[in-house]
């Protein structure tokens, strides 16, 4: 309904944090009519992802009186009488005349005020002056994110509440919306009993959770609560993207932590909200890039404990819908401090964690911890912990011109040389290799080879070089984007244009998304994995925050004598191992035991395999089989004629599940 036809009632009128009554200038003034009134993120003169597209609803009466209630996950504060009251999501409060509303506790004051009192009227609303840098491309495609990421929220909270009518998976019942995306009921009833090795969860990694999938499709998921909990003493959080409110709301014991570093890719006026929004003891970092277009991209966690370590490498930005709206994944071991003859015993994984830390700069700061006392916090800090247990290798990259013995230290060099150090089942010899990734960058037919020579290293068991795999590119096409749980927003989070997606040479790469196996067909992948495999057998796998680019991976110059870098990136590479003991240690779980490993009397193999591998576990009693919850089917399944991959500048006209087209603006 046009708002000339509709009967004005009253004023919500922006204050001074001092309450003095003068206009903050970071509101607009907003009328209010009698019936349905929408407050939210565009009646604010600056962006703040804190306050979503629809931050409330209210429900203006002839005489006034206006129920309000909260629909974006952040609550706000409503003074009435002297009385100051937290109203939490989905909660609702009743205002009159006078009453001040915080949008955001501690920020965005408003004061209602009905027709008699009004000193705006109808025709005074002021529009408030647009900030001159939202006139660069960047700051216009960072605001175009996060309006996208709010309207995902709305659009994944509405998808939950159609979800709850989706009975369990066991019952063979699965909702249209999620067969939608090709996924059949028969496979999803096929794979309903497979999950991934939970009993020893260091061995392989978890996919997260995803609201609104059947239950089936979230067993094993892990939430960021899952991650942190249990008495932290310091917290290293390694993001990209930091969205503090969001964290602390999430994750409520975050605030006990006594000391948190954040080292994070966030600048301008992201930056300032990080600054603005963190606890006291919050330590906030941005490490050096030395390189244009380098970003600090890497994500993990270091959560240090009484009595040991707990590491974390993830694929998820610290926001709502990262860890809600999309398909990621997750890896985490805990470890336990060395005992005093151990202390100048250093393991791979160790070194290379060093090594990383080293490179961020991060400032040192002093902590006092328990047993050991009054410690600096620096990298060489996290050589207190034994990492001889780690069922991983870390490989990172860190920008700069590495030259000499640093050329293998990081990036796909990095991967080179640890493939290089490895022997796999003859089976794998000229396998083909994946490439699943968010973003991907200018690519070259050249640069792609020199890539896929690191990602072919290491040699089969009988001596053998495995050559070059045939690389394939796993991407959603635009058809899983519009079809999405979250609809075309979900490509703002695949931010790729069609000068680098629509290249010729890549063409013959193109896959399909296809997840019916974990029910995230229409979960968007934020995740990035790469692989070499056979049917249903892994060689190696790796889950990484590095897109598909050179400034993730690094570019070889100089005749090969040079590796150039932009960016931060961390990943965990899953390799087949022979263990004399299975990692048991635990930082939280009481009744674990306090040594590191089960001893088995004997060596085993592991053995990498998805969780539609068919084998037989009981056959070979000396090999542990680790299933993986590699979330796309194998082998891919190239794209069709009528298949396009997405690519976030190109117009679709076609309207989304949700009745939208793309993009939504201009």
């Amino acid at each position: 309904m046009a708002s000339a036809s509709r009967v004005r009632v009253g004023t919500l009128v922006p204050l001074a944090k001092d309450n003095a009554g003068s206009s903050n200038g970071s509101v607009s003034a907003i009328p209010i009519f009698e019936g349905s009134n929408v407050v939210g993120r565009n009646h604010l003169v600056i962006t703040d992802k804190r306050i979503s597209r629809k931050h409330l609803s209210l429900h203006a009466s002839a005489d006034g009186s206006i129920e309000v209630v909260v629909e974006g996950p952040n609550p706000i504060i409503v003074r009435s009488e002297g009385q100051r009251r937290k109203v939490s999501a989905q909660e609702t409060a009743k205002i009159t005349h006078n009453d001040v509303l915080e949008l955001i506790p501690g920020d965005y004051f408003v004061k209602y005020m009905d027709m008699a009192d009004d000193p705006i009227g109808s025709n005074g609303l002021k529009k408030g002056k647009r900030h001159s840098e939202e006139d660069s491309a960047a700051v216009k495609r960072n605001r175009q994110i996060m309006e996208d990421e709010a309207l995902a929220r709305t659009l994944q909270e509405s998808f939950a509440e159609e979800s709850t009518n989706v009975s369990d998976m066991a019952s063979g019942q699965t909702s249209s919306l999620l067969d939608s995306s090709g996924s059949s009921k028969r496979s999803n009833k096929r794979m309903h009993s497979v999950g991934p090795s939970n009993d020893v969860p260091s061995l392989t990694f978890r996919l997260m959770r995803v609201q609104g999938l059947p239950s089936w499709a979230n067993s094993s998921s892990v939430t960021v609560q899952d991650v942190i909990q249990g008495e932290v003493l310091l917290a290293v959080l390694s993001d990209y993207m930091v969205d503090i409110d969001w964290l602390l709301t999430a994750c409520p014991s975050l605030r006990k932590v006594p000391h948190v570093l954040v080292i994070h890719g966030e600048d301008g006026a992201s930056l300032e909200l990080l600054k603005k929004m963190k606890p006291a003891n919050w330590i906030l970092h941005k490490p050096p890039l030395p390189i244009s277009f380098g970003t600090h991209h890497s994500k993990a966690m270091l959560l240090v404990y009484p009595q040991g370590i707990r590491v974390v490498v993830h694929t998820a930005n610290m926001i709502h819908v990262d860890w809600n709206n999309k398909s990621q994944g997750l890896w985490m071991q805990d470890f336990p401090c060395k005992d005093a003859k151990d202390i100048n015993k250093k393991v791979p994984f160790e070194n290379d964690l060093v090594d990383y830390l080293s490179a961020l700069k991060w400032p040192e700061f002093r902590a006092n911890l328990p047993v050991v006392g009054d410690v600096n916090i620096n990298a060489s800090f996290f050589r207190r912990f034994d990492y001889s247990s780690a069922m991983v290798r870390l490989i990172g990259s860190v920008p700069g011109y590495h030259a000499g013995p640093s050329i293998k230290k990081w990036g796909h060099m990095k991967l080179r040389s640890v493939l290089e150090e490895c022997t796999f089942e003859k089976q794998f010899c000229k396998s083909p290799l994946i490439y699943q990734f968010s973003s991907l960058g200018s690519l070259d037919e050249k640069w792609m080879s020199e890539f896929t020579y690191s990602l072919s290293a290491g040699k089969s068991d009988d001596g053998s070089p495995l050559g070059i795999g045939k690389p394939m590119i796993v991407w959603p096409t635009v058809e899983d984007v519009r079809c999405s749980i979250e609809g075309y927003a979900a490509g703002s989070c695949i931010p790729s244009p069609q000068k680098n997606v629509e290249k010729d040479f890549l063409r013959k790469y193109w896959t399909r998304w296809k997840a019916d196996h974990v029910g995230r067909c229409r979960a968007m992948p934020h995740i990035k994995t790469f692989t070499r495999y056979d049917g249903q057998n892994i060689a190696w796998f790796l889950l990484t925050s590095s897109n598909l680019s050179k400034a993730a991976w690094g570019a070889l110059q100089k005749n090969n004598t040079q590796l150039m870098i932009r960016s931060y990136e961390l990943g965990v590479l899953f390799l087949p191992q022979t263990l004399k003991s299975i990692p048991q240690f635990s930082c939280t779980e009481k009744n674990r035991p306090s040594q590191d490993g089960l001893t088995l009397g004997k060596t085993i193999k592991t053995k990498l395999v998805t969780l539609c591998w068919k084998g037989d576990e009981e056959t070979e009693p000396s090999t542990k089989t680790v299933r993986l919850p590699v979330p796309y089917q194998l082998p891919p399944q190239p794209y069709g004629p009528e298949d396009v991959p997405w690519s976030w500048d190109r117009r679709y006209t076609k309207k989304d599940v949700y009745g939208s087209v793309w993009p939504r603006h201009g």
